[in-house]
């Protein structure tokens, strides 16, 4: 028994709780689980932050305080939006007076936040706060079985060892500070209403949304021209398209006018290959959430709030990864792994056909496992799934299989047929061996679709069918999908078709796996973006954030994703977290500097209030509201159950009625749809649409 009183912090009470099964605190107390000696508790992710601007004396939006630049950072308990700004969240500061006391009772602790940087984060800023000296220890474990905390207890490493981790932590979480603080303020106050928020990651972010939405929107289509030939081969047809592409219709129609009536082709060139497809890595975090969004449709958001719920039931291993591989070590367990799939009925047969060959090896690379390595399964098959949580369990079952199976082989054959000078070109593969390919089964997108051509030998003469020429337009790169987003903050920006080049580029990425998907919904939540359909589209007010950023530092892709790649190096010790942060504070004063000095097209003198007539309406978080006190003029953002926009007061200002607005609420609870109108009174009312008239089938409509 241990003779030591030792504390276990975990990160969320579900985490608590499996680990204090397993040590013997069975004695449920306030707060925190007790008994062998051990006393585990909990956090409810981020109890503590860095301080808000008026703890050091810049209270309220004013360019005499900007830049806020902090000697010292201090702590201050998680806080919540008050009637008149923010105040300290009760549960937060409840919670800290419990691990206090805890802590105060122990002679050790163990810390068992997620192993990861915003883990690390969470203990070190509780440990700071409540000023604890008590020594710690580091549990570092990738899931939360019970042979996987037994392991991961045998294994603890004094906290010290990780203080490069923590400091890479603290250096991103006071950039964020200093830089989202300073530009949100600064744009705020250039704009004279409404507040405006800009991020370090958020706003690089909005002008990728943004930009290719302008690119897609402005695009010109061009016409091109194109043959196709159709010739018969063994009673078989087969289509051929124009190696080239004409945009000069004169130039299309003279070649079209030389071939168009020919009988005959030539094969002039026939090639057959063996082409070996390699299995696709394991998910890493970005991955699943990029193919459960364009598989399935789900926000990165949810992919991720899934897999973590999965991670806490013992069925997936921790989510939050940006790694693709798994060590040596793993790769041991992965024979037992699927074994275990044996019992699960979906891929039982193809579990027990694997667990009979030698496994693929190319997953396995300790020198690419990050702080943790790819997701997996555990040892435990879940006995009931909701219907979301099944799809992105079977996703991670499905690819663990794959990325073990052999290659797929196909034989492809690419045929050129030829007449004149014009070039026509065809392919079709041939499945030989299945490989990875037969866990799912799915059409592979972009291929030859499987087709298989008929004999045809090098310089035979084959009959003519058809030829004709036809007119195409290019087309604009489509608008975002939070897949595309994904992918693109991965790389800086950069469309790479290359998973070599991908996997280089990830450690300048912008933002982190764990962190991508919160930095979207920011810009939901901001109503600096929205959904239509799958695609991401800009609202006004994050176009006209876009507009004023666009070429500024704040908006910079690249320069995000170097500092990425610094908190890597800080975490590895090869770069000193001072230095970096004394670099990010002359980088905040550019910012601060370069936004108070913009002219900005939606100041408050561009809206003219509908009660007084004079220049300047505010556009606060709760109210739009005239800036001259003497008048009342106001608008309630909350109307009906509903968050008015931006886009709604100013349809509403300029036009004196909205949109149809769907799905507001009565006092009496029942929803219906109205447009909004701006009365004589300048107050806001509903119009109803029109009822369409609803006769039954044979009914008179009267006479």
């Amino acid at each position: 028994m241990n003779s030591i009183k030792t504390a276990i912090l975990a990160e969320k009470p579900s985490v608590a709780r499996s680990i204090a099964e397993i040590v013997g605190a069975t004695t449920k107390k306030d707060g925190y689980m007790e008994g062998n000696n051990y006393l585990v508790t909990w956090a409810f992710g981020h109890l503590v932050q860095l301080a808000l601007p008026e703890h050091y004396g810049a209270k309220g939006f004013s360019k005499d305080h900007l830049p806020i630049i902090p000697h010292e950072f201090m702590l201050i308990p998680r806080q919540v939006r008050a009637e008149k700004g923010y105040k300290d969240d009760p549960s937060a500061v409840r919670q800290l007076k419990i691990i206090e006391q805890v802590f105060k009772q122990c002679e050790r602790i163990i810390v068992a936040t997620d192993s990861g940087r915003e883990g690390e984060l969470i203990h070190r800023y509780i440990y700071d706060y409540l000023a604890s000296d008590v020594y710690c220890e580091r549990l570092w474990i990738s899931s939360l079985t019970e042979k996987a905390i037994k392991e991961g207890l045998q294994k603890l490493k004094p906290s010290t060892e990780y203080d490069n981790l923590y400091a890479a932590a603290e250096a991103r979480s006071c950039a964020d500070w200093l830089i989202g603080i300073n530009s949100s303020q600064a744009l705020s106050v250039a704009a004279g209403n409404g507040v405006y928020s800009l991020g370090r990651v958020q706003t690089p972010t909005l002008a990728m949304v943004c930009s290719r939405y302008l690119e897609n929107k402005n695009f010109k289509p061009v016409p091109f021209w194109q043959m196709q030939l159709v010739t018969s081969i063994a009673g078989k047809n087969v289509t051929a398209a124009d190696k080239d592409k004409y945009f000069d219709n004169t130039e299309a129609t003279t070649l079209y006018n030389k071939v168009r009536y020919a009988e005959n082709v030539s094969a002039v060139k026939v090639e057959r290959k063996e082409i070996r497809q390699e299995p696709p890595l394991l998910y890493d975090l970005t991955t699943l959430q990029k193919e459960a969004n364009s598989k399935h449709g789900f926000p990165a958001e949810k992919t991720l709030s899934i897999a973590q719920k999965l991670y806490e039931s013992k069925y997936l291993t921790y989510p939050r990864t940006g790694s693709r591989y798994v060590p040596d070590d793993v790769f041991m367990e992965i024979g037992g792994l699927i074994g275990k799939l044996k019992g699960y009925t979906r891929y039982a047969s193809y579990a027990e056909k694997l667990s009979d060959t030698n496994l693929n090896i190319r997953p396995v690379d300790d020198k690419k496992v990050t702080d943790h390595h790819a997701l997996l399964i555990t040892e435990n098959l879940p006995d009931k799934l909701s219907e979301d949580e099944h799809t992105i369990y079977e996703m991670v079952v499905a690819r663990m299989l794959e990325a073990f199976s052999s290659a797929c082989v196909k034989d492809v054959t690419s045929i050129t047929f030829g007449i004149d000078d014009a070039q026509f070109e065809v392919k079709g593969s041939v499945m030989k061996r299945a490989g990875w390919r037969e866990v799912l089964n799915e059409k592979e997108e972009n291929a030859e679709d499987g087709t298989e051509l008929p004999d045809i030998q090098e310089g035979e003469i084959y009959p003519v069918s058809s030829i004709s020429l036809q007119e195409k337009q290019t087309k604009p790169k489509p608008l975002h999908m939070e897949s595309s987003l994904l992918g693109a903050m991965e790389t800086c920006g950069k469309d790479l078709e290359s998973e070599e080049q991908r996997l280089a580029l990830k450690t300048c990425g912008i933002g982190t796996p764990a962190t991508r998907a919160a930095i979207i919904e920011t810009l939901f939540s901001r109503d600096y973006i929205r959904r239509e359909k799958k695609s991401l589209v800009p609202t006004d007010k994050g176009l006209a954030v876009y507009d004023i950023v666009k070429d500024k530092r704040i908006a910079d892709v690249e320069m995000t994703g170097y500092w990425e790649d610094a908190f890597l190096k800080i975490e590895r010790g090869e770069q000193q977290a001072g230095n970096f942060t004394k670099g990010i504070e002359v980088y905040t004063r550019q910012i601060t500097e370069e936004l108070l000095n913009l002219n900005l097209p939606f100041s408050a003198n561009a809206y003219t209030c509908p009660k007084c007539g004079k220049q300047g309406l505010r556009f606060l978080s709760s109210v739009c509201k005239c800036s001259d006190e003497a008048c009342d003029f106001v608008l309630f953002r909350n109307c009906g159950g509903k968050k008015l926009t931006d886009d709604i007061f100013i349809e509403l200002l300029s036009e004196g009625k909205t949109r149809l607005i769907k799905g507001l609420t009565a006092k009496s609870g029942k929803t219906f749809d109205a447009y909004l109108i701006l009365n004589s009174e300048c107050k806001v009312t509903y119009e109803f649409p029109e009822r369409k008239s609803n006769y039954k089938r044979g009914s008179k409509r009267g006479k």
